[in-house]
C-alpha cells in the first residue's frame, strides 16, 4: 500500500504551463514521438476539431506542452502547435535534424572526441538519453553523442508556448 501512495504523491507535483496537475501526473512539456507514419493534427482535443495537417514520419520527436486525459497539445519541429491523442504517441524520445547541415555524432561528450556518425539533414534518429550538455543518439548499431540543443528534441525547455492556439501562427 506504501508503494502505491508513494506513486501517486510523486505524480501529484507534475503541473501543467497554468498551474493545473497534469491528468498523467507527467510532467510538461516533455518529449514523445509520434508511434506512426500517418498522424493527424487537430485544432482541439477531440476528434469533432477540424484537422490542420497530418504528421507522415514515424519516430518524429514533438513536445507534449499540454495535455487532457485523451489528447495531447504538442509543438512540433516547425514550432507548429496542434493537438493529436495520447494513442499515437510513444514515450520514446527522439531527435530530429531540422537543418540543412550535417551535425556531427561523437564517440564521447567530448567535441574533441573521434566523429562516429553525421546526422543527416531531415533525419529521425532514436534518443536514449541526455546529460551534461550533451545527448546520447543511436541509430541500428551505432551510438554516439551530439550537443544537448543542435537537434530539435533535445532542449531541455518549452520550444512552444502552451498558451498558443493550435494552428496559430508562432
Amino acid at each position: 500500500m506504501a508503494v502505491v501512495a508513494c506513486a501517486v504523491l510523486a505524480g501529484a507535483g507534475a503541473t501543467m504551463p497554468d498551474g493545473r496537475p497534469t491528468p498523467t501526473g507527467l510532467e510538461v512539456p516533455r518529449w514523445v514521438s509520434l508511434k506512426s507514419t500517418h498522424v493527424r493534427a487537430r485544432q482541439g482535443p477531440g476528434l469533432d476539431y477540424r484537422i490542420l495537417w497530418e504528421y507522415r514520419a514515424a519516430g518524429l520527436p514533438v513536445q507534449v506542452i499540454a495535455e487532457t486525459r485523451e489528447w495531447r497539445k504538442i509543438c512540433d519541429p516547425e514550432h507548429g502547435v496542434a493537438w493529436i491523442n495520447r494513442s499515437v504517441a510513444s514515450g520514446r524520445r527522439g531527435a530530429f535534424n531540422g537543418s540543412d547541415v550535417e551535425v556531427a555524432v561523437h564517440a564521447a561528450r567530448n567535441a574533441r572526441s573521434p566523429v562516429r556518425a553525421r546526422f543527416s539533414p531531415r533525419s529521425v534518429v532514436a534518443l536514449d538519453e541526455c546529460r551534461d550538455g550533451w545527448c546520447r543518439v543511436r541509430a541500428h548499431k551505432l551510438k554516439g553523442w551530439l550537443p544537448q540543443g543542435s537537434v530539435f528534441g533535445t532542449q531541455p525547455t518549452a520550444q512552444c508556448d502552451a498558451r498558443r492556439g493550435a494552428g496559430e501562427a508562432g
